[in-house]
């Protein structure tokens, strides 16, 4: 097993899959973050305390053109801005005909907002790619777990994937839907953004601002050909809750630094790590407007992190946004005759 990318759930991931007596080798980004990491077999920048095993091969990504010669999974745990230079790597070294390549992240690939399964098919074929969603906070899963969601358009290696995190304590549920898991996970990012940029007006306003961003990149998920029942599951909303309610959320953070008037560019420094949905939302902007999808609410935000729409127009926006009205015809006897249908008792 590899694992490129040593951050925190990169870190974490690698951890599990050593945890399930897989041999696993963790690629870091420079040769001297794993210099560092073989040195204090601790990852202290992204999850101090917890030690890594003398067991973990530690190395760093394209120091050599074997690094993925005997790897039956490969895992891309890499901010979705830096999939592509990883997927080069990839690409150029090589995979055995079998591995699987999965990606972890919770963004899109730019420049044209391309979930990254999409990218990954491109380069090895949809029965070789996968997708890992789901409330996931890496210190939490590694001490007490998660429920992760396997997704592939292949069944195979969405149980393949799945089996492995299970062997390793987790849950881990299987999907067929990896587009709609990913672009639920950029949904809870920007979402938490959302509700971070707005919470000082109330958690009304919050709630609103965030709903309205879920809505907004359901219709492109299903436009792709993702499903609603994804965005309502733990991929979407459950990992939602998980965000919305950690003290340390990046996303959150990050919303509330822009409510402050700190420019989007400083907030990673402020953070002391990448924010996914700081590049992801003008990313999903950019993707609705070429679907032809109108999408006010993710839009300005997109226009708050660039710094081109003040704050209290952005809140102004959340505040009085009146989505359009459902259309009514013939729903509701419809319903009524479905809800009878549900009767044990007819």
């Amino acid at each position: 097993m590899v694992v490129v990318g040593a951050g925190s759930f990169g870190t974490a991931v690698a951890l599990l899959l050593e945890r399930a007596e897989l041999r696993t080798t963790l690629l870091c980004r420079t040769v001297e973050q794993a210099e560092r990491l073989i040195r204090e077999r601790e990852n202290s920048h992204y999850l101090p305390g917890v030690a890594l095993p003398e067991r973990l091969r530690i190395g760093a990504l394209g120091t050599s053109d074997d690094q993925f010669a005997r790897a039956d999974l490969v895992f891309l745990a890499v901010p979705s801005p830096g999939i592509g230079l990883a997927l080069a790597e990839v690409v150029r070294q090589g995979v055995p005909p079998s591995a699987g390549v999965i990606s972890l992240a919770k963004g899109l690939v730019p420049p044209t907002g391309t979930p990254p399964t999409i990218a990954l098919e491109q380069a090895f074929g949809s029965d070789r790619v996968a997708c890992v969603g789901g409330p996931s906070h890496a210190r939490e899963m590694i001490e007490s777990g998660a429920g992760l969601i396997s997704a592939s358009r292949s069944e195979q290696l969405a149980h393949r994937v799945a089996e492995v995190f299970q062997r390793a304590g987790l849950v881990c549920e299987v999907s067929s839907d990896p587009v709609g898991v990913e672009l639920a996970g950029c949904a809870k990012n920007a979402a938490a953004l959302a509700a971070g940029a707005t919470e000082r007006q109330g958690l009304n306003a919050a709630g609103m601002a965030a709903g309205d961003i879920f809505t907004e990149v359901l219709a492109l998920a299903r436009r792709a050909g993702g499903r609603s029942a994804t965005f309502v599951g733990r991929a979407g909303t459950g990992d939602l809750v998980a965000t919305a309610l950690a003290p340390a959320s990046r996303n959150h953070t990050a919303g509330k630094l822009l409510a402050e008037g700190v420019p989007a560019a400083e907030i990673p420094g402020r953070l002391g790590q990448a924010c996914e949905a700081l590049e992801t939302v003008p990313l999903l902007a950019y993707a609705l407007e070429r679907a032809g999808l109108d999408a006010p609410v993710l839009s300005a935000l997109s226009r708050l992190i660039h710094g081109t729409l003040p704050l209290e127009d952005w809140v102004r926006l959340v505040r009085v946004h009146q989505p359009e009205p459902e259309r009514f015809r013939g729903r509701v006897a419809a319903s009524i005759r479905r809800w009878r249908g549900l009767d044990p008792r007819r």
